[in-house]
């Protein structure tokens, strides 16, 4: 299965999701795959810690390829590395997607990502893959190469506006170019339980008809340790209530 996080507002925690539910997958035996396709490279730092930026190859060299003729070309596996997790992968983020992206797009390389995936279907149970926070070349790419979408959905009223250009973007990408992309949900990240806003905005977007899924992630300074460690919720605090909302949204993702 392979699931994208996508969200077009930046803070609203891409990749804090897209790590902690792989790290969970390949906690439970599955064989799992993060892409990084964000030049920020937040998920490649989350998983790697301080050498992220010793990393090598990376999903820019992957791009990169498809930009020049070759006899011999690499092939998709050989631009992954491993992670200190075992079963977990990473096709490492760099800044150098910036200066491709006009390249690629000017050379129609927007199915480039779902084939590479698609090569590596044999090889992993599990393809997360985070985003930018924009909708660009790199975020077509990954909408267009998965299989489920998941939205990370921050409290606040601009998330709640921004949510519906979002969705209708998702559907334009399902009608042109990926009839197999389903959107599985709607994910509340730093819900406050106590405060009246965050459960106003949940709940229209219920009364909607929207697909929230549950449980909501609450905020937590823990989370924040995560990421200072470089370790997944369920390597630092695996009986932390956060990383068990991880585990039952992970377990209900993969009952679908």
């Amino acid at each position: 299965m392979r699931h994208v996080v996508f969200n077009q507002k930046g803070g609203v925690g891409k990749s804090t999701i897209t790590c902690n539910l792989a790290a969970i997958s390949a906690f439970q035996g599955l064989r799992t795959l993060v892409v990084d396709l964000d030049p920020q490279g937040n998920s490649t730092h989350y998983l790697l810690g301080g050498s992220a930026d010793e990393s090598d190859p990376t999903v820019a060299d992957f791009f990169d390829q498809t930009l020049k003729f070759s006899a011999r070309p690499k092939a998709s596996s050989e631009f992954i590395v491993s992670t200190p997790w075992e079963g977990l992968d990473l096709m490492p983020s760099s800044p150098q997607l910036e200066e491709l992206q006009g390249k690629l797009e000017s050379r129609h390389k927007i199915y480039k990502l779902r084939e590479a995936l698609l090569e590596l279907a044999d090889d992993y149970d599990r393809i997360y893959i985070d985003t930018p926070p924009a909708l660009n070349f790199y975020t077509r790419s990954a909408l267009i190469a998965a299989q489920g979408c998941l939205i990370p959905f921050d409290c606040d009223d601009f998330s709640r506006r921004a949510l519906y250009a979002l969705l209708d973007n998702v559907q334009e990408i399902q009608a042109d170019h990926n009839a197999d992309l389903a959107v599985e949900g709607i994910v509340v990240n730093q819900f406050q339980p106590r405060a009246n806003l965050p459960q106003k905005l949940v709940q229209e977007l219920i009364d909607e008809g929207l697909p929230v899924l549950q449980p909501y992630l609450s905020a937590s300074v823990r989370i924040r340790e995560s990421h200072q460690q470089a370790r997944p919720m369920i390597h630092l605090d695996p009986r932390h209530k956060l990383t068990q909302d991880f585990v039952s949204l992970h377990d209900a993702l993969r009952s679908e």
